[in-house]
């Protein structure tokens, strides 16, 4: 594996991240405590997998540009752009939440969650969709 396979890794781990969030979510929904806290823990080990593989990989390469033209662009830069400042807005967002379950202070833990969650799956999905803008064939859009 190369630096320039791990765009396709930091999409798959994106998705699995939204795919551990929803699966975590569920479990908190349906009263199972426990389980909730294994789903949500592998959604941060996920995500955390990503940001690291996303920081090497552009410690690497750098940026890359966007060349496509027509509807897609304003599409991607609005896309792009909501993502990464929801990115950087949810990563405390997520420590705090993570840290209050953790420690059992499950009021407060539930009323960041209900910022965090939303939030977090917006940029897991989000980031799938850069991915697929910025490097798939123009075919699909």
């Amino acid at each position: 594996m190369s630096v320039h396979d791990l765009p396709a890794v930091n999409a798959t781990l994106n998705a699995l991240s939204g795919l551990l969030l929803l699966i975590g979510y569920i479990r908190i929904k349906t009263g199972h405590r426990e389980s909730h806290r294994f789903w949500m823990l592998a959604a941060f080990a996920s995500s955390s997998l990503f940001l690291t593989f996303y920081l090497i990989y552009h410690a690497q390469v750098g940026s890359v540009p966007f060349t496509r033209t027509g509807f897609v662009r304003p599409l991607y830069f609005t896309i792009l752009v909501t993502h990464v400042t929801l990115a950087i807005v949810v990563l405390p967002m997520v420590l705090v939440t993570l840290r209050r379950g953790l420690k059992g202070q499950f009021a407060t833990h539930r009323r960041l969650a209900r910022w965090t969650f939303p939030i977090w799956m917006y940029v897991s999905v989000t980031g799938v969709l850069v991915y697929v803008l910025l490097y798939r064939p123009t075919w699909l859009l």
